[in-house]
Protein backbone atom coordinates (compact mmCIF):
# COMPACT_ATOMS: atom_id res chain seq x y z
CA UNK A 1 0.00 0.00 0.00
CA UNK A 2 2.60 2.42 1.07
CA UNK A 3 4.82 2.13 -2.03
CA UNK A 4 1.79 4.06 -4.56
CA UNK A 5 1.71 7.10 -2.87
CA UNK A 6 5.69 7.60 -2.40
CA UNK A 7 5.99 6.80 -6.29
CA UNK A 8 2.91 8.71 -7.28
CA UNK A 9 4.96 11.83 -6.10
CA UNK A 10 8.35 10.34 -7.01
CA UNK A 11 7.67 9.53 -10.59
CA UNK A 12 5.42 11.92 -11.30
CA UNK A 13 7.28 15.29 -10.28
CA UNK A 14 10.78 14.07 -12.36
CA UNK A 15 12.37 9.89 -12.57
CA UNK A 16 14.09 11.74 -16.21
CA UNK A 17 15.90 14.48 -15.63
CA UNK A 18 17.16 14.66 -19.85
CA UNK A 19 15.45 15.59 -23.17
CA UNK A 20 17.71 13.20 -24.87
CA UNK A 21 16.12 11.39 -27.79
CA UNK A 22 17.60 10.12 -31.02
CA UNK A 23 17.33 12.32 -33.84
CA UNK A 24 15.57 9.83 -35.53
CA UNK A 25 12.34 10.28 -33.15
CA UNK A 26 11.34 13.60 -34.39
CA UNK A 27 8.22 14.53 -32.19
CA UNK A 28 7.32 17.58 -33.83
CA UNK A 29 4.67 17.01 -37.25
CA UNK A 30 5.47 18.77 -40.18
CA UNK A 31 2.49 21.37 -40.60
CA UNK A 32 0.88 23.59 -37.52
CA UNK A 33 -3.02 24.01 -38.26
CA UNK A 34 -4.51 26.47 -37.32
CA UNK A 35 -7.77 26.11 -35.33
CA UNK A 36 -9.88 29.75 -34.46
CA UNK A 37 -10.07 29.66 -31.25
CA UNK A 38 -13.12 32.23 -31.09
CA UNK A 39 -14.71 29.81 -33.49
CA UNK A 40 -16.67 27.43 -31.35
CA UNK A 41 -20.17 28.27 -29.08
CA UNK A 42 -19.01 29.01 -25.17
CA UNK A 43 -21.14 28.63 -22.48
CA UNK A 44 -20.85 29.22 -18.47
CA UNK A 45 -21.86 27.28 -15.64
CA UNK A 46 -22.66 28.78 -12.56
CA UNK A 47 -21.06 26.43 -9.92
CA UNK A 48 -20.99 26.31 -5.73
CA UNK A 49 -17.48 26.00 -4.54
CA UNK A 50 -16.51 26.67 -1.13
CA UNK A 51 -13.55 29.22 0.24
CA UNK A 52 -12.20 26.89 2.61
CA UNK A 53 -9.90 29.96 4.71
CA UNK A 54 -13.24 31.50 5.14
CA UNK A 55 -15.95 29.24 5.26
CA UNK A 56 -17.68 30.97 2.54
CA UNK A 57 -19.85 29.30 0.16
CA UNK A 58 -19.61 31.13 -3.11
CA UNK A 59 -20.52 30.90 -6.56
CA UNK A 60 -18.02 30.45 -9.83
CA UNK A 61 -18.20 30.65 -13.37
CA UNK A 62 -16.93 28.17 -15.36
CA UNK A 63 -16.32 28.73 -18.95
CA UNK A 64 -16.60 26.07 -21.46
CA UNK A 65 -16.88 24.84 -25.54
CA UNK A 66 -19.79 23.45 -26.29
CA UNK A 67 -19.76 21.45 -29.64
CA UNK A 68 -22.30 19.50 -31.52
CA UNK A 69 -24.98 18.91 -28.49
CA UNK A 70 -26.97 16.74 -30.66
CA UNK A 71 -24.67 13.83 -30.69
CA UNK A 72 -25.68 10.85 -28.88
CA UNK A 73 -22.33 10.34 -26.56
CA UNK A 74 -20.10 12.76 -24.53
CA UNK A 75 -16.44 13.69 -24.58
CA UNK A 76 -15.57 15.86 -21.63
CA UNK A 77 -11.47 16.92 -22.15
CA UNK A 78 -10.15 18.25 -19.27
CA UNK A 79 -6.50 20.10 -19.44
CA UNK A 80 -3.83 20.26 -17.09
CA UNK A 81 -0.95 23.23 -16.03
CA UNK A 82 -0.51 25.46 -17.40
CA UNK A 83 -3.54 24.75 -20.29
CA UNK A 84 -6.84 25.72 -21.59
CA UNK A 85 -9.65 24.17 -23.20
CA UNK A 86 -7.51 25.29 -26.26
CA UNK A 87 -4.75 22.73 -25.82
CA UNK A 88 -7.33 20.12 -27.37
CA UNK A 89 -7.74 21.73 -30.47
CA UNK A 90 -6.72 18.83 -32.51
CA UNK A 91 -9.40 16.49 -30.84
CA UNK A 92 -12.04 19.21 -31.29
CA UNK A 93 -11.29 18.98 -34.99
CA UNK A 94 -11.38 14.94 -35.31
CA UNK A 95 -14.34 14.33 -33.17
CA UNK A 96 -16.82 17.06 -33.43
CA UNK A 97 -18.55 15.66 -36.40
CA UNK A 98 -19.37 12.01 -34.11
CA UNK A 99 -19.33 13.04 -30.33
CA UNK A 100 -20.62 16.09 -28.68
CA UNK A 101 -17.56 17.46 -26.76
CA UNK A 102 -17.36 19.81 -23.51
CA UNK A 103 -13.67 21.11 -23.15
CA UNK A 104 -14.08 23.53 -19.73
CA UNK A 105 -11.34 25.97 -18.32
CA UNK A 106 -10.92 25.03 -14.72
CA UNK A 107 -11.66 27.01 -11.93
CA UNK A 108 -9.00 29.77 -12.10
CA UNK A 109 -7.78 29.34 -15.67
CA UNK A 110 -9.04 32.03 -18.36
CA UNK A 111 -12.04 33.14 -17.95
CA UNK A 112 -13.39 30.87 -15.33
CA UNK A 113 -13.53 31.70 -12.07
CA UNK A 114 -12.14 30.66 -8.46
CA UNK A 115 -13.64 30.54 -5.01
CA UNK A 116 -10.57 32.53 -3.86
CA UNK A 117 -8.16 30.20 -1.80
CA UNK A 118 -5.45 29.05 -4.35
CA UNK A 119 -4.30 27.05 -1.24
CA UNK A 120 -7.02 24.59 0.19
CA UNK A 121 -9.48 25.30 -2.14
CA UNK A 122 -9.05 23.57 -5.35
CA UNK A 123 -8.83 20.00 -4.40
CA UNK A 124 -9.46 16.65 -7.07
CA UNK A 125 -13.03 16.42 -5.33
CA UNK A 126 -13.51 20.11 -5.94
CA UNK A 127 -12.41 19.88 -9.63
CA UNK A 128 -14.95 16.61 -10.15
CA UNK A 129 -17.85 18.76 -8.35
CA UNK A 130 -16.73 21.34 -11.36
CA UNK A 131 -17.42 19.13 -13.75
CA UNK A 132 -20.32 17.46 -13.00
CA UNK A 133 -22.05 21.07 -12.65
CA UNK A 134 -20.79 21.45 -16.01
CA UNK A 135 -22.36 18.35 -17.40
CA UNK A 136 -25.65 19.10 -15.18
CA UNK A 137 -25.56 22.61 -17.02
CA UNK A 138 -25.25 20.91 -20.95
CA UNK A 139 -28.32 18.68 -19.90
CA UNK A 140 -25.45 15.63 -20.09
CA UNK A 141 -26.05 12.40 -18.08
CA UNK A 142 -23.47 10.44 -19.32
CA UNK A 143 -19.55 11.37 -20.79
CA UNK A 144 -16.50 9.62 -21.59
CA UNK A 145 -13.83 11.58 -19.57
CA UNK A 146 -10.40 12.99 -22.08
CA UNK A 147 -7.81 14.14 -19.78
CA UNK A 148 -4.38 15.52 -20.39
CA UNK A 149 -1.20 15.90 -17.59
CA UNK A 150 -3.21 17.09 -14.21
CA UNK A 151 -6.89 16.95 -16.14
CA UNK A 152 -5.84 13.11 -16.44
CA UNK A 153 -5.61 12.69 -12.70
CA UNK A 154 -8.77 14.74 -12.52
CA UNK A 155 -10.84 12.60 -14.65
CA UNK A 156 -9.22 9.31 -13.10
CA UNK A 157 -10.92 10.67 -9.74
CA UNK A 158 -13.99 11.91 -11.61
CA UNK A 159 -14.45 7.75 -12.77
CA UNK A 160 -13.80 6.75 -9.69
CA UNK A 161 -16.31 9.05 -7.67
CA UNK A 162 -18.96 9.27 -9.64
CA UNK A 163 -18.85 5.87 -11.88
CA UNK A 164 -22.69 6.77 -12.62
CA UNK A 165 -21.76 9.90 -14.49
CA UNK A 166 -18.36 8.93 -16.06
CA UNK A 167 -18.63 5.55 -18.68
CA UNK A 168 -14.85 5.85 -19.73
CA UNK A 169 -11.80 7.53 -19.20
CA UNK A 170 -8.79 8.46 -21.71
CA UNK A 171 -6.05 9.33 -20.09
CA UNK A 172 -2.96 11.28 -21.75
CA UNK A 173 0.65 11.80 -20.25
CA UNK A 174 0.34 10.66 -16.90
CA UNK A 175 -0.85 7.14 -15.81
CA UNK A 176 -3.48 6.84 -13.05
CA UNK A 177 -1.79 7.86 -9.66
CA UNK A 178 -3.80 5.89 -6.86
CA UNK A 179 -3.96 7.84 -3.55
CA UNK A 180 -3.70 3.97 -1.54
CA UNK A 181 -0.84 4.86 0.76
CA UNK A 182 0.38 7.17 3.01
CA UNK A 183 0.64 10.78 2.72
CA UNK A 184 4.44 11.84 1.59
CA UNK A 185 5.49 15.53 1.57
CA UNK A 186 7.20 16.72 -1.74
CA UNK A 187 9.91 18.56 0.32
CA UNK A 188 11.34 14.56 1.23
CA UNK A 189 11.85 13.76 -2.40
CA UNK A 190 13.79 16.54 -3.40
CA UNK A 191 17.31 15.52 -2.62
CA UNK A 192 16.52 12.69 -4.80
CA UNK A 193 14.75 14.47 -7.34
CA UNK A 194 16.02 17.94 -8.79
CA UNK A 195 13.50 18.80 -11.02
CA UNK A 196 10.80 18.16 -8.35
CA UNK A 197 12.54 21.53 -6.91
CA UNK A 198 9.72 24.36 -8.47
CA UNK A 199 6.65 22.26 -7.18
CA UNK A 200 8.66 23.52 -3.67
CA UNK A 201 8.65 27.23 -5.60
CA UNK A 202 4.52 26.65 -6.04
CA UNK A 203 3.79 24.95 -2.86
CA UNK A 204 6.14 27.07 -0.47
CA UNK A 205 6.24 31.06 -2.05
CA UNK A 206 3.02 30.24 -3.86
CA UNK A 207 2.53 34.17 -4.47
CA UNK A 208 5.60 34.86 -5.35
CA UNK A 209 5.63 32.07 -7.94
CA UNK A 210 2.04 33.40 -9.18
CA UNK A 211 4.31 37.44 -9.74
CA UNK A 212 6.76 35.29 -11.70
CA UNK A 213 4.76 33.58 -13.62
CA UNK A 214 2.07 36.40 -14.45
CA UNK A 215 5.07 38.95 -15.15
CA UNK A 216 5.57 38.17 -18.64
CA UNK A 217 2.87 35.79 -19.30
CA UNK A 218 3.88 35.17 -22.91
CA UNK A 219 7.18 33.36 -21.67
CA UNK A 220 5.81 31.64 -18.99
CA UNK A 221 3.60 30.08 -21.90
CA UNK A 222 6.58 29.65 -23.98
CA UNK A 223 8.90 28.36 -21.30
CA UNK A 224 6.39 25.48 -20.26
CA UNK A 225 5.02 24.09 -23.60
CA UNK A 226 8.09 22.86 -25.44
CA UNK A 227 8.13 19.57 -27.62
CA UNK A 228 11.21 17.08 -28.25
CA UNK A 229 12.30 19.27 -31.15
CA UNK A 230 11.82 22.21 -29.10
CA UNK A 231 13.39 21.64 -25.55
CA UNK A 232 13.61 23.79 -22.64
CA UNK A 233 17.18 24.47 -21.20
CA UNK A 234 18.01 21.14 -18.91
CA UNK A 235 18.59 23.59 -15.94
CA UNK A 236 14.49 24.17 -16.01
CA UNK A 237 12.69 23.07 -13.31
CA UNK A 238 15.57 22.35 -11.21
CA UNK A 239 15.11 25.56 -8.39
CA UNK A 240 13.62 25.78 -5.35
CA UNK A 241 12.69 29.96 -5.32
CA UNK A 242 11.97 30.94 -9.65
CA UNK A 243 10.08 28.88 -12.07
CA UNK A 244 11.98 30.36 -15.13
CA UNK A 245 15.27 30.95 -13.46
CA UNK A 246 16.51 27.99 -15.71
CA UNK A 247 15.68 30.02 -18.67
CA UNK A 248 18.04 33.14 -17.76
CA UNK A 249 19.98 34.20 -20.75
CA UNK A 250 18.10 32.21 -22.83
CA UNK A 251 14.79 33.56 -25.48
CA UNK A 252 11.97 31.40 -25.20
CA UNK A 253 11.06 30.60 -28.90
CA UNK A 254 7.78 30.63 -30.09
CA UNK A 255 5.07 27.89 -28.67
CA UNK A 256 5.61 25.18 -31.84
CA UNK A 257 2.02 23.95 -31.75
CA UNK A 258 0.23 27.08 -32.47
CA UNK A 259 0.43 29.97 -35.00
CA UNK A 260 1.14 33.31 -33.30
CA UNK A 261 -2.59 34.26 -33.03
CA UNK A 262 -3.45 31.34 -31.07
CA UNK A 263 -0.53 31.90 -29.07
CA UNK A 264 -1.67 35.64 -28.54
CA UNK A 265 -5.09 34.33 -27.49
CA UNK A 266 -3.19 31.80 -25.09
CA UNK A 267 -1.62 34.64 -23.50
CA UNK A 268 -4.88 36.57 -23.75
CA UNK A 269 -7.00 34.58 -21.39
CA UNK A 270 -3.99 33.86 -19.07
CA UNK A 271 -3.81 37.66 -18.27
CA UNK A 272 -7.35 37.88 -17.55
CA UNK A 273 -6.86 36.71 -14.23
CA UNK A 274 -2.61 35.99 -14.21
CA UNK A 275 -1.86 32.50 -12.39
CA UNK A 276 -3.17 33.84 -9.11
CA UNK A 277 -5.29 30.94 -8.88
CA UNK A 278 -3.93 28.24 -11.30
CA UNK A 279 -1.32 26.80 -8.79
CA UNK A 280 -4.53 24.41 -7.16
CA UNK A 281 -2.66 21.26 -8.27
CA UNK A 282 0.71 22.06 -6.35
CA UNK A 283 0.13 23.50 -3.40
CA UNK A 284 0.08 21.91 0.19
CA UNK A 285 -3.81 22.20 1.19
CA UNK A 286 -4.98 21.08 -1.77
CA UNK A 287 -2.78 18.01 -2.54
CA UNK A 288 -2.95 16.90 0.81
CA UNK A 289 -6.86 17.46 0.82
CA UNK A 290 -6.88 15.13 -2.12
CA UNK A 291 -5.51 12.60 -0.77
CA UNK A 292 -7.35 12.70 2.16
CA UNK A 293 -10.28 12.14 0.54
CA UNK A 294 -9.50 10.03 -1.94
CA UNK A 295 -7.66 7.66 0.77
CA UNK A 296 -10.36 8.14 3.68
CA UNK A 297 -13.08 6.78 0.73
CA UNK A 298 -10.51 3.94 -0.41
CA UNK A 299 -12.40 2.61 -3.68
CA UNK A 300 -9.12 2.90 -5.38
CA UNK A 301 -9.79 0.57 -8.39
CA UNK A 302 -11.57 2.03 -11.94
CA UNK A 303 -13.51 -0.72 -13.50
CA UNK A 304 -14.88 1.66 -16.40
CA UNK A 305 -12.51 1.14 -19.81
CA UNK A 306 -9.40 3.07 -20.20
CA UNK A 307 -7.17 4.14 -22.24
CA UNK A 308 -4.03 5.15 -21.12
CA UNK A 309 -1.83 7.09 -23.98
CA UNK A 310 2.09 7.78 -22.46
CA UNK A 311 4.87 10.08 -24.24
CA UNK A 312 7.58 8.29 -24.48
CA UNK A 313 10.27 11.11 -24.66
CA UNK A 314 8.55 13.50 -21.40
CA UNK A 315 11.32 14.73 -19.60
CA UNK A 316 9.57 14.49 -16.14
CA UNK A 317 9.01 10.77 -16.10
CA UNK A 318 9.32 7.68 -17.85
CA UNK A 319 5.38 7.28 -17.72
CA UNK A 320 5.40 3.70 -18.71
CA UNK A 321 7.99 2.84 -16.09
CA UNK A 322 5.83 4.68 -13.80
CA UNK A 323 2.32 2.66 -14.70
CA UNK A 324 4.76 -0.44 -14.07
CA UNK A 325 6.17 0.51 -10.53
CA UNK A 326 2.92 1.92 -9.76
CA UNK A 327 1.27 -1.02 -10.59
CA UNK A 328 -1.58 1.32 -12.40
CA UNK A 329 -2.49 -1.66 -13.98
CA UNK A 330 -3.70 -3.70 -10.76
CA UNK A 331 -6.38 -0.78 -10.39
CA UNK A 332 -7.87 -0.63 -13.53
CA UNK A 333 -9.06 -4.13 -14.68
CA UNK A 334 -10.65 -2.96 -18.31
CA UNK A 335 -7.04 -0.86 -19.39
CA UNK A 336 -5.51 -0.40 -22.86
CA UNK A 337 -2.26 1.19 -23.12
CA UNK A 338 -0.46 2.62 -26.25
CA UNK A 339 2.25 4.98 -26.36
CA UNK A 340 3.65 7.82 -28.98
CA UNK A 341 6.90 9.08 -29.35
CA UNK A 342 6.29 12.45 -28.14
CA UNK A 343 7.09 14.77 -24.80
CA UNK A 344 4.95 16.21 -22.85
CA UNK A 345 2.23 17.93 -24.80
CA UNK A 346 1.78 14.86 -27.16
CA UNK A 347 -1.90 15.67 -27.98
CA UNK A 348 -0.29 18.91 -29.58
CA UNK A 349 2.82 17.07 -30.68
CA UNK A 350 1.38 14.07 -32.57
CA UNK A 351 -2.34 14.67 -32.88
CA UNK A 352 -2.83 12.44 -35.72
CA UNK A 353 -1.04 9.36 -33.96
CA UNK A 354 -3.03 10.27 -30.74
CA UNK A 355 -6.28 10.65 -32.56
CA UNK A 356 -5.69 7.81 -34.31
CA UNK A 357 -5.26 5.89 -31.40
CA UNK A 358 -8.68 7.11 -29.79
CA UNK A 359 -10.28 6.72 -32.65
CA UNK A 360 -9.59 2.78 -32.75
CA UNK A 361 -10.56 2.33 -28.70
CA UNK A 362 -13.57 4.78 -28.89
CA UNK A 363 -14.65 3.01 -31.71
CA UNK A 364 -14.80 -0.39 -29.71
CA UNK A 365 -15.59 0.62 -26.31
CA UNK A 366 -17.24 4.20 -26.52
CA UNK A 367 -18.49 4.64 -30.14
CA UNK A 368 -20.55 7.14 -31.25
CA UNK A 369 -23.80 5.69 -30.88
CA UNK A 370 -24.74 2.62 -29.05
CA UNK A 371 -25.54 -0.64 -30.80
CA UNK A 372 -29.01 -2.19 -29.59
CA UNK A 373 -26.56 -4.86 -27.53
CA UNK A 374 -25.18 -1.79 -25.66
CA UNK A 375 -28.29 -0.12 -25.47
CA UNK A 376 -30.41 -3.02 -23.51
CA UNK A 377 -27.38 -3.13 -20.92
CA UNK A 378 -27.23 0.89 -20.43
CA UNK A 379 -29.22 0.98 -17.42
CA UNK A 380 -27.54 -1.57 -15.50
CA UNK A 381 -26.53 -1.10 -12.25
CA UNK A 382 -22.51 -0.03 -11.12
CA UNK A 383 -20.77 -1.80 -8.71
CA UNK A 384 -19.87 1.27 -6.24
CA UNK A 385 -20.82 4.33 -5.85
CA UNK A 386 -19.51 7.60 -4.12
CA UNK A 387 -21.62 10.68 -3.75
CA UNK A 388 -19.79 14.13 -3.43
Amino acid sequence: MKRHSILSLLIFWGVHNSWTVLAAESSTEATVKAVDPHGFPRQAASCNALNRVTNEAKEISLKYVDINPQAEKTLLMVHGWPSLWHSWKYQIEGFKNDYHLIAPDLRGFGESTHPGDVESSGTMADMVEDLVCILEHAKVAKAACVGHDWGTQVCYEAARMRPDMFDAVIGTCIPYLPNAGPFVPVEHLVPMLPKLSYNLFFERMTQEAVKELSQDVRRTLRATLRSVDSPPPDEFLQQTESFLRGWEGTETPSITFFTREEEDYWVQQFEIQGFAYTLNFYTHGNRYGSWKFANAQGNHTIPQPVLSILPTQDPVADWVLAANLLKSAEFIPNLTTETVVAAHWLQLEKPDEVNAIMRRWLDQYYPPMDTPTQASTEGSPHAYRDEL
